[in-house]
């Protein structure tokens, strides 16, 4: 397929379109020879919900990868995921082609045909499904935030190391498509253009309250629940809080529940943090104070964030300011001018936000002046190569080398933005020692990096141990 028709089909499976008829059982050049089936990176996609369907779609497109199995705790979503996989490779000219489903992702890392997982599960889940493939020595594709906790954070650091396998984040914003303008932001900062860096300024978006009281459901038959709950604590379900059963598309409910989310300040937060992490060359920092205030949802059955305030300092005295006042995106500002790096226009699910009223104007990359955005020389600092962030992941299993998101990168990210939402708990000013990974002579503050599983069966901790990783 040329690659247009090949993303076209991929969109519209995503979106929940209908599937596509059999195509004549012509096998073409591109599955014979080095591209056979045999040769390519064996992907299982973990969690077949709005996300994973789009992360799947990514992987099918690229020419490394053959995805083999889905896996998912509802079936509706289970049997959506396996028609979209077997419909792509049919509109290939392959026909007959069996996608294996499984319900219990253990079951997936117990496949010694699978070589690497891409877990698109609910951020509660995220550290223990891919602690657990990596201990089975799965290479890992995870979305952000990385982790939902801090303690996750690191425990995922500590099972990737030990077992030497392939870990990238979701932070595709560090990729060329479809956004380029936060790497050319990044390396421009990071070069200096802006002169002596000053202030960060940063917008993520503002969750609104459901409208709906806590109510108490049935669970539906095709959704199992329990292992659904995970190490979250106990509760009735409700179908707000979960996602959508009516449909694959809609928001889910998780991403405003904190019981399974931490809302906006790690959902895209992650993401921008990650891109200022990038420009002041803290990938492996982190900021020294926090001070965080932020009103919280009550009364909903949504439990998240609203509005906010954040001011981290950092290293060299530069203030990272997050504000829902602020335009979503990154404003870098210097003493010789600013950067400012958004989204384009093109959107990811038909559930993202709307295009704010004036913005279809505004470029994705703006500059103080348009010399600031000129071509690097070659002596710049440069980051690695990447046109496709799936691409770029399943480049670097195959080369054996770290990708563009690495775990070690991505979890200091999350300590940021986690360590933020510990400021808005607490109301009041923290410091971070980002040498140590935690908050200084303060056991509160301490104690909230991490949480109790609901089970023992679903503690990562002990994942760990039984692996023997200290």
């Amino acid at each position: 397929m040329k690659n247009q028709s090949r993303r076209s089909f991929l969109k519209a499976a995503v979106r929940g379109g209908v599937g596509l008829a059999i195509l004549p059982s012509i096998i073409p050049a591109r599955l014979l020879g080095a591209d056979a089936p045999s040769k390519k990176i064996n992907v299982a996609q973990i969690g077949c919900g709005r996300m994973g369907r789009s992360d799947m779609g990514n992987i099918l497109n690229e020419s490394l990868a053959r995805v083999v199995a889905v896996c998912d705790l509802d079936s509706k979503r289970l049997a959506a995921g396996k028609k979209m996989a077997e419909d792509y490779y049919a509109e290939c000219g392959e026909s007959g082609v069996n996608v294996k489903t499984y319900h219990d992702y253990r079951d997936v890392l117990a496949s010694p045909e699978i070589d690497a997982v891409v877990v698109t599960v609910p951020d509660h889940s995220h550290a223990r499904l891919a602690i657990a493939a990596a201990i089975a020595g799965k290479h890992v594709y995870v979305q952000k935030p990385v982790t939902y906790n801090i303690a996750e954070a690191i425990g995922l650091r500590r099972a990737v190391e030990a077992k030497k396998i392939i870990l990238q984040t979701g932070s595709q914003q560090r990729s060329e498509r479809p956004w380029h303008s936060f790497r050319a932001a990044s390396e421009a900062v990071r070069n200096g253009r802006i002169g002596q860096l000053n202030t960060i300024k940063i917008g993520v978006g503002l969750d609104k309250p459901s409208g709906h009281a806590p109510a108490p459901m049935p669970v539906p038959e095709n959704l199992d629940f329990e292992k659904w709950l995970g190490s979250a604590p106990e509760q009735p379900y409700m179908e707000r809080r979960v996602h959508p059963q009516s449909s694959l598309e809609g928001r889910p409910g998780w991403i405003t529940t904190e019981d399974f989310g931490l809302g906006m300040i790690t959902n895209w937060g992650a993401h921008h943090v990650d891109i200022a992490h990038w420009a002041m060359g803290q990938e492996l920092g982190g900021p020294l104070t926090i001070d965080a205030q932020a009103e919280f949802m009550t009364n909903d059955t949504w439990t998240v964030h609203r509005t906010y305030h954040v001011e981290m300092l950092y290293p060299k005295n530069v203030p990272v300011i997050l504000d829902n006042k602020f335009e979503t995106g990154i404003r870098f500002e210097g003493d010789e001018g600013w950067i400012f790096c958004t989204r384009s226009e093109e959107k990811i699910t038909a559930s993202d936000p709307n295009t704010p009223a004036g913005r279809a104007a505004l470029l994705p990359l703006r500059a103080s002046d348009p010399k600031i955005l000129s071509p690097l020389d070659g002596n710049a600092v440069r980051w690695m190569p990447s046109k496709s962030h799936h691409g770029n992941w399943l480049e670097s299993i195959a080369a054996n080398r770290q990708p563009i998101a690495p775990i070690q990168q991505s979890a200091r990210s999350l300590e940021a933005c986690a360590a933020a939402w510990i400021g808005m708990k607490l109301k009041r000013k923290l410091t971070w020692d980002a040498a140590t990974e935690m908050f200084v002579g303060d056991d509160a503050a301490n104690a909230l990096r991490g949480r109790k599983a609901r089970k023992p069966e679903y503690d990562f901790e002990i994942a760990l141990q039984r692996a023997g990783i200290a």
